[in-house]
């Protein structure tokens, strides 16, 4: 940081002094940040693994960041997305390393652009940032992620045993006349694979630490800290798997294998009490608050949130697996402006007009329509379709911030005092 000292000429003294102490202020507050800094590099890296589909990846471009700011409930959170230059933050003591959202592995000192492209943010990003407040240690988070993945096969533990077809399957592939043994084969081999992938990825990383941490020492250690699991669309639209979804335990089976997930990750990666956090799809909110257009879908949806929470109230995982609702964090203005869009959509849709005439009658019920914020927030606030979260970055920054807050609770951590950036000392 560059102090500058403007000095006036009838106040020479006074100004020097001031500038003095400002000086020493600030060589105080770098030596407090260097004794941080040592202090954390002598503990233990606590490494966390964050896992999951296309929601894990992160479709909210950098672009929502500015709908954060306004809410007044969540402009804390943009406060701490954003450095001193207003530029998204880079984080001292959190490294990622991320597979899936590009060909080649990323790495780096954690900001944002590890989301499904470098102009997006995932859940990673709020939660690298609120677990460096919530640990003064370094951290390493490690990203493996795929779009359109599901648990009942990309994701499949070996624990949760090979994926069986149902009858009313095997029924339908007759009646297609379809080669059944060449089906199966085929669904065996791409059974499991994104966990593999997952498994191995870790041990890779935690097998050449130094790589991707400068200054890491092999004496220094590390602690498998926690996991963090994000998906669960492919498997909520999957009617041919879950072919009762519309009832009560239509998706039990999802819980069965999210269990069995859980016990296989733990005992691969050779860590029996692994914190793990299960984020609950959320996408449309909380199904008490569905509006008329989203009725028909409230009970599968319910439904598929339940089974997703289910393993967390298991005996065998009480006090190490929570789940934490995205719905919590669905961003409901959004909901409401974008609903009123739709209908306005759907009246120039019925003039039966030419494509200009369409859109200057759309323009002009827009403008007569929704209110000037109506306008503004979804402009703002959304980079992408409703299931990636509207791409919104208050929304899936929520997430993260509760995936790392759930994870705290888990590891009874709470917030540090431990500030990375001098600026934070000075008057």
């Amino acid at each position: 940081m560059k102090i500058t000292c403007l000095p006036v000429e009838t106040n020479r003294l006074s100004a020097s002094a001031g500038c003095f102490a400002r000086s020493i202020i600030l060589s105080l507050g770098f030596a407090v940040v260097g004794l941080a800094s040592a202090a954390a590099a002598s503990k233990p890296l606590k490494v966390f693994i964050l896992a999951g589909q296309s929601n894990m990846q992160g479709h909210a471009k950098v672009s929502t960041f500015e709908h954060i700011g306004m809410d007044p409930s969540t402009k804390p959170m943009l406060a701490e997305m954003l450095g001193a230059d207003g530029k998204p933050k880079v984080c001292e003591r959190v490294w990622i390393s991320s597979i899936g959202c590009a060909d080649a592995e990323q790495t780096g000192k954690l900001t944002a652009g590890f989301g499904s492209t470098t102009e997006k943010i995932g859940p990673e990003f709020t939660f690298g940032i609120y677990m460096e407040k919530f640990t003064d240690a370094p951290i390493l988070l490690i990203k493996t992620s795929w779009g359109g993945k599901s648990l009942n096969t990309d994701f499949r533990s070996p624990s949760a045993g090979p994926y069986v077809f149902n009858e009313t399957q095997l029924a339908a592939f007759q009646k297609q006349n379809k080669d059944v043994a060449a089906m199966k084969a085929e669904k065996a081999k791409a059974t499991g694979v994104s966990y593999r992938l997952m498994v191995e990825h870790v041990k890779m990383v935690l097998g050449d630490i130094k790589r991707l941490v400068p200054g890491y020492d092999a004496a220094q250690g590390y602690e498998l800290a926690g996991f963090a699991w994000f998906q669960g669309w492919n498997d909520m639209v999957d009617g041919s798997t879950y072919p009762q979804r519309d009832k009560p335990g239509g998706y039990d089976a999802y819980s069965t294998a999210m269990a069995h997930f859980i016990r296989d990750v733990r005992q691969d990666l050779n860590a029996p009490k692994l914190p793990f956090v299960i984020g609950v799809l959320g996408v449309g909110g909380p199904t008490s608050e569905y509006l008329p257009d989203q009725m028909r879908y409230k009970a599968t949806h319910q439904n598929f949130r339940d089974a997703m929470a289910a393993p967390a109230k298991l005996p065998e995982f009480k006090g190490n697996v929570a789940a934490v609702l995205a719905e919590k964090y669905w961003d409901r203005e959004l909901t409401a402006a974008k609903a009123k869009e739709n209908e306005i959509k759907q009246r120039a849709k019925e003039g039966n007009l030419k494509p200009a005439e369409e859109k200057a009658a759309l323009e002009k019920l827009r403008a007569e329509g929704l209110t000037e914020r109506e306008r503004l927030v979804m402009e703002k606030g959304i980079s992408n379709l409703e299931f990636h979260y509207l791409g919104s970055a208050k929304i899936l920054g929520g997430v993260g911030k509760g995936l790392a807050e759930a994870m705290a609770e888990l590891k009874q951590l709470k917030m540090t005092k431990y500030e990375p950036d001098a600026k934070a000392i000075l008057p």
